[in-house]
């Protein structure tokens, strides 16, 4: 835990950090609660991924933002057979974010082809390129849900190469079990919590 302590008292002082991404993993209307496809309480986090992306900004670390952008007949669906209710289409509100990006943001869009699936913003994107040619060499990971997509995304970041923390406090699972269960995978896996 010590070097972990050490980064993480980067983040809380005053040092710069332009090798490090925070990545904010779908904060969008839909996975709200009153959305189409609701994490519970998931909007309690919304004030502090608000901190983590303001604090991570004033030490010029990149910010990215991974979305469902979903076409309108999605092979996720249920009415395409898929597990999930009609959600994140592109365009319309409950694909909007819901935290305060500033405006040099990256945004990465996913899933945006009827037929194929993806929960990791590094599935079918150019995300590690890009941390890659910013010279990111640790991502911080926030967002919902834990179970899928937050999960999906640091594995995805370790398999690309970077070290990967998970910022415990500011993810949302859809069950507490199934959060837990994806908590000790992400762990067994080298993602390092705080």
């Amino acid at each position: 835990m010590g070097n972990d302590l050490n980064l993480w008292l980067r983040i809380i002082s005053g040092d710069t950090m332009p090798e490090e991404a925070l990545i904010v993993v779908d904060m969008q209307r839909d996975f709200m609660p009153g959305g189409a496809l609701p994490v519970p309480e998931g909007d309690r986090i919304i004030p502090k991924v608000n901190e983590y992306i303001r604090k991570f900004r004033e030490k010029g670390a990149l910010i990215v933002a991974t979305r469902d952008w979903h076409p309108p007949n999605h092979i996720s669906f249920k009415e395409r057979g898929g597990p999930w209710p009609k959600h994140c289409v592109q365009g319309t509100e409950g694909a909007e974010f819901v935290v305060e990006l500033p405006e040099d943001a990256v945004i990465i869009s996913k899933a945006t082809e009827p037929d194929r699936e993806a929960y990791s913003g590094f599935q079918g994107t150019n995300l590690a390129q890009i941390l890659k040619e910013k010279g990111v060499k640790r991502v911080y990971i926030c967002g919902v849900a834990t179970e899928y997509c937050v999960k999906a995304t640091a594995l995805d970041a370790l398999r690309n190469g970077f070290e990967t923390y998970l910022l415990r406090d500011a993810v949302k699972g859809i069950t507490k079990e199934g959060e837990l269960e994806a908590l000790k995978e992400m762990e067994r896996a080298g993602v390092k919590i705080l």
